[in-house]
């Protein structure tokens, strides 16, 4: 299973670009966008593009995503919101949260977060591909320096459930790979000049991953 993840593409025309650039050198069965896919302009263009890709895309809201762009998703047959919900590519099960508010040092999916938690926490099992926008707290989630800005809620539900990937981004500044327990969590922001991860998952090993520029 070949996975292209991103984040944090704010509407950049180019990023979109860039996005359909690789996927189409690369080839994945999915690709995965983990939130802050809008910023301001003509973004029904932008979604329209990401529905060619030839491929599935799956993707949670950011906290640059208004509630309006569920509307947007549901006009894209190629695109699939993960919110509270399941999909399985290539055998793979995907499951995803949506939202995020930035609080200084710390960031919770929505104000209900611990609800939310508890009502997706039955859809993950040991072999699933977590989806969210902010990445757990005290993992890929230094900002403004050396604060954690990562959420604890999403801490708590990684190390107790330990999916076998979680993927995220939010954080501009930490990009890359870590291991949270038995869980391989992956921040893909596409920042200032990346483009991504690269995962690739066989059922045997922990999935490999390489960066894209």
């Amino acid at each position: 299973m070949k996975i292209y993840a991103v984040a944090d593409i704010h509407g950049s025309r180019e990023r979109v670009e860039r996005i359909g650039s690789h996927t189409e050198r690369l080839k994945p069965d999915a690709v995965v966008i983990a939130g802050d896919i809008t910023g301001h302009g003509d973004q029904d263009s932008l979604f329209q593009r990401l529905n060619d890709l030839p491929c599935p895309v799956l993707v949670v809201r950011g906290n640059m995503d208004s509630p309006e762009v569920d509307a947007l998703l549901e006009r894209h047959d190629n695109i699939l919101s993960l919110h509270q919900r399941e999909a399985i590519v290539k055998g793979i099960r995907f499951v995803g949260m949506g939202g995020t508010i930035p609080i200084p040092f710390n960031s919770k999916l929505c104000l209900r977060e611990k609800r939310l938690i508890e009502e997706t926490d039955r859809l993950i099992t040991e072999r699933s591909v977590l989806v969210a926008h902010p990445p757990p707290y005290g993992t890929l989630d230094e900002g403004f320096g050396n604060f954690h800005a990562g959420s604890r809620g999403l801490r708590r539900l990684i190390l107790d459930r330990q999916p076998r990937l979680f993927v995220c981004g939010h954080i501009h500044e930490r990009p890359g790979r870590a291991v949270l327990g038995k869980t391989l969590v992956v921040n893909c922001s596409m920042g200032r000049s990346g483009a991504g991860a690269w995962i690739e998952m066989e059922t045997d090993r922990e999935p490999a991953v390489s960066m894209l520029l």
